[in-house]
């Protein structure tokens, strides 16, 4: 992969995910019987950090999980050897809940589709499910689309994204490289 630009850096990645918490605020007349579940591994200090902004604007303590598709996605085949799955922690019950998923990119859809099933299958059935990410790049595969974005990027299927979290990576940018 070849670096081309940056797209996003730490300070402007912090003002997505705090427009992304007044709106998620706004859409749901306040934040009664919302649970954030952030995708593995980038979508879980997405939603700690949207979480702790919701606090910071409306008070509101909002429940956090973690939500691992391993075994949902359509793209494991079954000669793959063992795939490393982690536990799916989810704080309080989502049944007739609004959960936000959050994850980091949103491209073909494929990954937003095995994390609904991932809920429906294991945790309940919430009473809605949105989606919050921090980058669009396009090229849906499937018929779904983000509620709350930081950022839309158009990308040629040539291009990739990377979301660099310092939680996890040791740095906070989203970079455009060249396949």
């Amino acid at each position: 992969m070849i670096f081309k630009s940056e797209l996003m850096d730490e300070q402007a990645i912090n003002r997505a995910l705090l427009r992304m918490a007044h709106q998620i605020i706004e859409k749901n007349n306040g934040c009664d019987n919302i649970v954030l579940l952030g995708i593995k591994t980038r979508g879980v200090p997405m939603a700690k950090r949207l979480a702790q902004n919701i606090q910071a604007v409306d008070g509101t303590i909002i429940p956090v999980g973690e939500l691992d598709i391993t075994l949902h996605r359509d793209d494991v085949t079954h000669d793959e050897v063992d795939p490393v799955v982690h536990a799916s922690l989810c704080p309080i019950d989502v049944v007739g809940k609004t959960v936000v998923l959050v994850d980091d990119v949103l491209y073909t859809g494929r990954t937003t589709r095995a994390a609904i099933d991932a809920i429906l299958s294991s945790m309940g059935r919430p009473a809605r499910i949105q989606l919050a990410v921090l980058i669009d790049r396009g090229h849906r595969e499937l018929p779904i689309r983000a509620d709350y974005v930081g950022k839309n990027v158009p990308t040629s299927r040539n291009e990739a994204i990377s979301v660099r979290l310092s939680d996890v990576d040791g740095e906070t940018r989203v970079c455009l490289l060249e396949k």
